[in-house]
């Protein structure tokens, strides 16, 4: 096994900082310039971008981005999976010129034809009976969890350490040394204590689960099919199957959040591995680019819920706190309408997972051929890479392998040699658009670079 050489690493990362601020002043204007935004950006994780400064965009098309300095990236993070379908696909395009143009009327706070065709849609990919849509999948989840509370007459909700839920406040936890949910490092003022409303167990650990399962309090549990946003941690065999179980068995419901994992297939996760979600979640990509997501419940989850409004107890039409008023616009139908139904076809899930098993060969085989200590997992049209070996088996190891300076150095000399990864994470993604050719390209940089970390 090859050892990181510290210094020589510190020398590498330094070139590759010297070429990035080389190659893009432009964009290093830009951010110095941003005076009167929060962070310099936007929004404040667009920092995480190496380099000291983000790329700044001029345009994007299909998988490549071109910014501000004229550099043309292939495009591997995709909008960490926001543009899984690709940059502006024409079918959503034309869907959305034609709602705000032709047909008018992007909030109206009707319901649209879209609307129906795209529930349809969802129930077919992934089985849920009944949908409600809304802007992200932060919003799906925050307002499926207050259904599942009401629908079980229970407060809690159980997540695994490290998971990614979006901004749900409830989902920053991990367990505690004394078996209370604990606040997640960096979380930003939590409302209350997190084992108020959390209970945290370990991924891969169904003890973990029924402990804290066996508590009684727990109306949900909240997770993705595999952990992503830590990196790629994939269920072991029987994991989810046991989720399952602990969850009827306790009288929780069983929440699936796919807005990452819909890279396993075109009907994500539940659909390929058979699972059997009471709620289920997605968002982001969906949509070809504009907002949007939507969560789906059962019947019998339905029937629990109806019961609660119908006695006055909640309201989930006015004021109950279920809903936004742009949530199911008529221009977020209209684009998931001609995103699920033109462009993330079945046809084009093969094609992407096709690529993805190539790339994951490629990184494996630079790997083996260096001894480099690091692994890679796959998840449908999504591959990562991550600085340890074996691959971890919880989010808790993923997280305790993160290195600044390895992923700083992977992501900045990458960016330099025109390959786009996750920025949070090392991340790649395929779309429609992706070809052997860019996966070939990002094999050779991934050689080179690697190699000269490393051999």
């Amino acid at each position: 096994m090859t050892d990181t050489d510290r210094a020589r690493l510190a020398r590498l990362l330094a070139a590759e900082q010297e070429t990035y601020t080389s190659l893009h002043p432009r964009s290093q204007h830009l951010f110095a310039a941003g005076t009167n935004l929060f962070g310099r950006v936007p929004m404040t994780w667009m920092n995480k971008w190496s380099g000291g400064f983000p790329l700044y965009l001029d345009r994007a098309h299909g998988n490549q981005i071109t910014d501000v300095d004229g550099q043309t990236y292939i495009d591997f993070a995709l909008g960490d999976t926001g543009a899984m379908a690709g940059h502006s696909p024409a079918a959503t395009t034309a869907a959305v010129v034609r709602r705000m143009g032709e047909l008018g009327g992007v909030t109206t706070m009707l319901p649209s034809e879209d609307a129906q065709w795209v529930g349809e849609e969802l129930t077919r990919r992934f089985g849920m009976p009944l949908w409600s849509f809304t802007l992200t999948a932060t919003d799906a989840n925050r307002w499926a969890i207050r259904l599942a509370r009401l629908a079980t007459g229970k407060p809690k909700v159980l997540v695994f350490g490290y998971c990614y839920h979006g901004s749900v406040d409830e989902a920053f936890a991990l367990p505690g040394p004394d078996g209370k949910a604990q606040s997640r490092p960096g979380n930003v003022a939590p409302p209350v204590p997190l084992d108020l409303t959390t209970r945290a167990a370990t991924w891969n650990d169904l003890a973990s689960v029924e402990r804290e399962l066996a508590h009684g309090d727990v109306a949900a549990i909240l997770t993705e099919p595999a952990l992503t946003n830590i990196g790629i941690v994939l269920p072991e065999p029987g994991f989810l199957d046991g989720l399952r179980e602990l969850a009827t068995r306790y009288g929780a419901l069983l929440m699936i959040d796919e807005t990452h994992t819909f890279s396993a297939g075109w009907g994500g996760a539940t659909r390929a591995w058979g699972l059997e979600p009471d709620v289920f979640v997605i968002g982001k990509s969906i949509g070809g680019g504009i907002p949007c997501g939507a969560y789906g419940i059962s019947e019998e989850v339905a029937a629990a819920v109806t019961r609660h409004t119908d006695s006055g107890e909640a309201d989930i039409i006015d004021v109950g706190g279920v809903g936004g008023t742009l949530a199911g616009n008529a221009l977020s139908t209209a684009a998931m309408r001609a995103t699920l139904g033109e462009v993330l076809t079945e046809e084009a899930f093969t094609h992407m997972l096709d690529l993805s098993e190539a790339f994951t060969a490629g990184v494996q085989a630079v790997l083996d051929e260096l001894d480099v200590p690091w692994s890679v997992s796959r998840l449908g049209a999504r591959s990562e890479y991550r600085f340890v070996r074996p691959a971890p088996r919880s989010g808790e190891e993923s997280a305790a392998a993160h290195d600044d300076d390895i992923d700083a150095y992977m992501h900045l000399a990458m960016c330099n040699r025109g390959i786009l990864m996750t920025p949070f994470h090392n991340m790649a993604l395929m779309c429609p658009d992706t070809t052997r050719e860019d996966v070939d390209r990002h094999t050779a940089a991934f050689r080179e670079v690697v190699g000269a970390l490393y051999g």
